[in-house]
Formats: structure tokens, C-alpha cells, sequence
């Protein structure tokens, strides 16, 4: 099991935060995840080729008796950043200390938490390319030389203190690496993306928690969870407690598949991970517009949602799973769509999009 705490881009989405698919940290997330977090990297799931190359860097600094070099994580919410995080102090034998890219609106903000590190401490930055541009420029030196430069006054009589700082780790997490200027990314020494998680990785991630839970889940009950949970382990937990909560009132406390495939039911979570906003929208998109091609604005008031709701809550998963496509003529369902739903498309419809208005 890998937990997270990063929280994705702030979004005007309504319902985007309560959703029981949202891949964004929730309150009873964090509730439980000092339990259910992994300790080092041979019980972290899954990112083979991350924990493979963190490991090497992280033994490599142990024997040189050094600090570790700079760490950037980027990848989708809930995959594992914070935990990983937590691993490296943890494997690095130092403490952690945890703050966010909007907790730092100004220089001083920064130059208070570095002047207080120790040394070989690891500062854990999350939503690091949300950071205002002065902290961001006093952290390139504060990466590089281990000293930030704190000005005292204003005006031409400002004067610029140098301020000499132990040596330590950042590690920033991202889910939008794109944003990061290159002088930033560029000061990390170690870069690691994490991927969306395999069924058969989630599978041990939900055994995993489950053990820790004194859950009593078989393998097809495992599969059932790991199948709807969009490739992200905070999704799988999420859904594992869900159905833990059905199988104590509804069965005898034992998750099979048909206790979970009943339980997710209730929840409105089909078979792919899709929930009743994503089917809402799907089914918009197929009954009311042909498949398509349609404007957002247009799909957004069919669904009777925001636009930024469709947009930045429901499509990206959609897209991902190749049930939705965007073009620039809008938005355009696949075959998969069509065979998700159990429709047969018009005879008009190639997948390219409806009949005109006079003809193929």
C-alpha cells in the first residue's frame, strides 16, 4: 500500500473533493494513513523503477556519509509521492519536515524554514511548482550553495545578508512537472515519475492494507477492489474501507468478489472505475449527441455541471481509459464508449463523429 497526501491543482470543480473515486487526499484519508503507510522501500508497491534508482542513490549516500542529493517526484495525486517522502528521510536516518508550495507566498516565508533546518534534515515541498516566484529563485541557491541571501531593509539601503545553511535534501513533489522552470528542475539531482499502478500491483496493495485493517479479503474480493480503483493505491484503500463497512452490516465481514462488486455498486462504481459523473457524462455524450463531435460548454449544461467540473474532474480519466477523445472539434466518444455502455452506435457513426446536417 503507498498513501499520499498531495493535493492536485486547486480547481473551481464543484463535488470534485467528495468524490469516492477522487484521487485527492480526503479528511478520513489522512485519518488512517500513519497505519497504513509502508516504512521503507522494500514494502513500498509497485514504481519498480523508481524504488530501484532512489534505492541506489540513497545507499550510494549512506556510504559516502553524505546527504542525499535533491529529489523531484512528479506523477498524478495519490500514487505515493509524500510516503516516498517519508521513506527517504526515514532510509536516510533524518528527520522530515513537510510544507507546500502555496504555504510559501514569500521569500522570507522559505528563508524562516531553511535557516531552521538541521543538518542532513529532509524538507519534503509538495505542490512545489506552486511556489511564488521570489522563493523559488532564493531556493536555487539555497539548493546549489547551502545558503540564501536574506535582505534587510528597503530601497537602496536594503542590504543582503548571506546566511550559510546545512547541508540538506529537498524533495519537491509535483503532479504538473511542465510547470517547473528549468533552472529549478534542472538543481535536482534525482527524478523520478511515477506511473498509474498495475491490477495485479493494486491487488497487493489492497492485501497489504487489509492485513494491516484485520480485514478478511480473498484473492477475487482483492481483484474486484483493485479493478475499479483507476490504477492509484489511495483510491484502492478508499474503496477497500468502503467495502469493509458493507461487508460488516450487509455479510459476515468477509470481502469476496460478489460482497465487493455489491458493495461498489451501492457506491455507483462500475467495473472500470467510472462513477455516476463519468457515466453522466459518457451518456450525454452517446444518447443526446450521436457520440459526438461536441463542445464542452455544450456537454457541461447536457450533464448539468460546470464546464470546469467535465473538464479538469471527469475527462481526464475518461480520455485515459480511451472512452473519450478530444478534438478540435470537440468532444468525440470512442467504440469503447459505445461498448461500455452496452449501445450500438448510430450507422452514421464511424467513430469520427455525427451526420451533418445535410448528409454524411
Amino acid at each position: 500500500m503507498n498513501w499520499d497526501d498531495t493535493h492536485d491543482e486547486p480547481t473551481d470543480a464543484a463535488g470534485a473533493a467528495d468524490r469516492l473515486v477522487g484521487a485527492d487526499a480526503e479528511a478520513d484519508d489522512t485519518a488512517v494513513e500513519a497505519a497504513l503507510r509502508p516504512k521503507d522501500l522494500g514494502e513500498f508497491v509497485g514504481q519498480e523503477k523508481v524504488r530501484e534508482q532512489l534505492d541506489l542513490v540513497l545507499r550510494a549516500a549512506r556510504a559516502r556519509g553524505a546527504t542525499a542529493d535533491h529529489v523531484l517526484l512528479s506523477g498524478a495525486p495519490g500514487l505515493g509521492k509524500t510516503t516516498l517522502s517519508m521513506i527517504i528521510a526515514a532510509e536516510m536516518g533524518a528527520p522530515i519536515r513537510i510544507t507546500s508550495g502555496p504555504a510559501i507566498q514569500h521569500a522570507g516565508d522559505l528563508a524562516a524554514i531553511l535557516s531552521s533546518l538541521q543538518e542532513g534534515e529532509v524538507l519534503f515541498l509538495d505542490e512545489i511548482h506552486r511556489m511564488s516566484r521570489p522563493a523559488e529563485e532564493m531556493l536555487y541557491m539555497a539548493m546549489e550553495d547551502f545558503r540564501v541571501d536574506v535582505i534587510v531593509g528597503k530601497g537602496p539601503g536594503a542590504t543582503a545578508i548571506p546566511l550559510e545553511l546545512p547541508p540538506f535534501t529537498l524533495v519537491g513533489a509535483t503532479t504538473r512537472a511542465g510547470l517547473l522552470p528549468p533552472p529549478l528542475r534542472d538543481r535536482f539531482g534525482f527524478t523520478g515519475h511515477m506511473e498509474f499502478y498495475a491490477p495485479v500491483e493494486l491487488e497487493r496493495v489492497v492485501h497489504r492494507s487489509a492485513r494491516l485493517l484485520d480485514v478478511e479479503i480473498d484473492p477475487a474480493g482483492a481483484a474486484e477492489i483493485a479493478g475499479r480503483s483507476r490504477g492509484t493505491p489511495r483510491i484502492a484503500n478508499r474503496l477497500l474501507r468502503r467495502v469493509r463497512d458493507y461487508a460488516q452490516v450487509k455479510a459476515d465481514g468477509h470481502i469476496t468478489r460478489e460482497v465487493a462488486a455489491a458493495a461498489l455498486g451501492v457506491y455507483e462504481v462500475d467495473g472500470r472505475g467510472l462513477d455516476r459523473l463519468d457515466r453522466a457524462v459518457l451518456e450525454a455524450l452517446l444518447k443526446l449527441f450521436g457520440g459526438g463531435p461536441v463542445g464542452l460548454s455544450t456537454l457541461a449544461v447536457a450533464v448539468g455541471e460546470e464546464r470546469e467540473t467535465v473538464e479538469e474532474v471527469a475527462e481526464p480519466f475518461l480520455v485515459r481509459e480511451g472512452l473519450l477523445a478530444r478534438t478540435p472539434r470537440g468532444r468525440v466518444a470512442t467504440p469503447a464508449a459505445w461498448a461500455h455502455l452496452g449501445l450500438v452506435p448510430p450507422q452514421h457513426t464511424t467513430g469520427k463523429g455525427q451526420q451533418g446536417l445535410f448528409g454524411p
